[in-house]
């Protein structure tokens, strides 16, 4: 198994080399669709929304699906440059996601050394949509192809050794937007503007009080809006992120929300839309889980300490929809989603010896 690390390490950074904003992982996922094809892999082919599917052909039993996604949420323009050190690899976008990515090979890799032959499919799937507005669009459609046939779906994360997400944490995300008649700076002083009116309902939703048990939150992620700085602004959005460990307090949080909006509007003067533009459902399956108590297996032969915890990944589309699914990592790290980045080398080792053991004893003990 050790002897696979740095083989899997140097494509988790020439994966990580090729940029892949949501909505642009074409090259990234060519480049998996190649690899899936030297491999010698079954069935492999991209779907509609960008997806990546490749078989592991095995006995009768009920296939299992393992994902990783290829997007990131750095732009064209983000460096890329990637420092090592004996331990760590500094690069943007290494842990979330290439590591993973790369680890739908170096699973391959272990079976194959061990001359494991699994007693179903194994379906690797490169999947799209992950961050930013994707709303998990490549999942959705993963789910969507297999539904119920699958045993369980395991979702990988690069950073997340240790954790097994089985709790979906709900996420809903609109764009709204303020428009005015708008005018001169100076000769329609007076007049509503856009962005100023939208500032205001920005600091009305940051001083609304959100519950700490349980956990919920509100973010303003992007504002835009304006046409020059002598314009009164006829027009200003933003984008807002809400989430909540528990479906109510989200729904009460949405509602607040609203409230607010109806409040700022003001016929003929200044008009507040919304638009939805993302919907993470939530979903659980119980600590007790037979999927659940496995992965929690996995990690303790490895010395791993388990810690169940909630999140917003790509297996909330399959536990919204009641089916057998967790998210699990490969090794620690930190600065995600940040220039920052970077992932622990050493933990690795644990974090593919306990993805292999978690295919092998799911495919023995759930079918």
């Amino acid at each position: 198994m050790k002897k696979l690390l740095p083989r899997i390490l140097d494509l988790a950074v020439e994966i990580q080399q090729i940029p892949a904003p949501t909505f642009h992982e074409k090259e990234r996922a060519d480049f998996v669709r190649n690899l899936f094809k030297k491999e010698n892999l079954s069935d492999v082919a991209t779907d509609p929304v960008g997806n990546v599917y490749a078989c592991l052909r095995g006995g009768e039993h009920p296939p299992l699906i393992l994902s990783a996604h290829t997007d990131t949420v750095f732009p064209f323009s983000a460096d890329l440059t990637v420092t090592r050190t004996p331990d760590q690899i500094h690069a943007p976008g290494l842990g979330d996601n290439s590591l993973s990515v790369a680890g739908l090979f170096g699973l391959l890799w272990a079976l194959r050394a061990q001359n494991i032959t699994l007693p179903g499919d194994l379906w690797l799937v490169a999947n799209t949509g992950e961050e930013g507005l994707g709303d998990l669009i490549g999942m959705r459609a993963v789910v969507d192809r297999f539904g119920r046939e699958p045993l369980v779906y395991i979702v990988l994360e690069g950073t997340a050794l240790g954790k097994i997400y089985h709790r979906a944490r709900g996420v809903r995300r609109y764009r709204i937007t303020a428009r005015t008649q708008g005018g001169h700076s100076w000769a329609h002083y007076g007049r509503p503007s856009a962005i100023h009116e939208l500032a205001a309902l920005i600091t009305h939703l940051a001083q609304l009080k959100l519950p700490e048990k349980p956990r919920t939150s509100l973010n303003v992620g992007v504002i835009q809006g304006g046409t020059s700085v002598n314009t009164i602004a006829p027009e200003a959005s933003l984008e807002l992120d809400l989430r909540s460990e528990d479906p109510q307090a989200l729904e009460t949080l949405i509602g607040q929300v609203q409230t607010l909006m109806e409040q700022a509007n003001h016929p003929g003067q200044i008009q507040f839309t919304t638009e939805m533009i993302g919907n993470r459902p939530a979903g659980e399956i119980p600590p007790d889980h037979p999927l659940v108590k496995l992965a929690i297996d996995c990690l303790a032969e490895q010395e791993v300490q388990p810690q169940l915890s909630i999140g917003s990944t790509d297996a909330n589309v399959p536990l919204s929809q009641g089916l057998p699914a967790v998210c699990i990592g490969l090794t620690t790290g930190g600065g995600a989603h940040t220039a920052k980045e970077y992932i622990n080398t050493p933990p690795l080792e644990k974090g593919l010896a306990q993805l292999v053991m978690l295919i092998k004893r799911s495919f023995q003990e759930l079918s």
